[in-house]
């Protein structure tokens, strides 16, 4: 499994109501919350984000609030992977469970830039800064991560599961 796209970097402690305010939580709706998504931090972001493209961000990734929205919107947005130094720990449950791959690696934050085109490999978890040429070993996701998020997630991994 891999993701390929440009890079979108952020800083420390990026906030899940940084990553999909407040106001905006009277939907569950994945479009309407990616049409939100980053607004408070980078108001262009959405106008920005293709299929594919790459959150690059600090330490705390994610930290706040321990509602699903955040990830919902970040991986409705397009986005194909999170890396961080370091993700909260609920952010972290709530990405695995609906699908979204994040993978920790303090190297590929401080080096990678903001447009940089990356490409991950989650069944190595090597990430290639492919506008560098440099690549960073990340962990790879185990194999039981990786059918979750194969199957969007985790209710839709139990699902198949049951139908088997």
């Amino acid at each position: 499994m891999k993701a390929y796209g440009r890079v979108h970097k952020y800083g420390d402690n990026v906030d899940t109501d940084v990553i999909i305010p407040a106001r905006y939580l009277n939907t569950s709706d994945p479009k309407e919350l990616a049409s939100r998504c980053m607004e408070d931090i980078d108001k262009d972001f959405v106008k920005k984000v293709k299929p594919g493209d790459i959150i690059v961000a600090g330490s705390n990734f994610g930290c706040g609030s321990s509602r699903e929205h955040a990830p919902i919107a970040i991986k409705a947005s397009g986005i194909s992977c999170v890396i961080a130094e370091t993700f909260a720990r609920i952010f972290y449950r709530n990405s695995i469970n609906i699908g979204l791959p994040i993978i920790e690696c303090a190297e590929a934050v401080r080096e990678i830039e903001d447009g940089d085109m990356v490409e991950i490999d989650f069944d190595s978890g090597i990430i290639t800064d492919k506008t560098k040429d440099k690549q960073y070993k990340g962990q790879a996701f185990p194999e039981f991560m990786q059918r979750i998020i194969k199957a969007e997630g985790l209710i839709n991994y139990i699902n198949s599961q049951q139908l088997s």
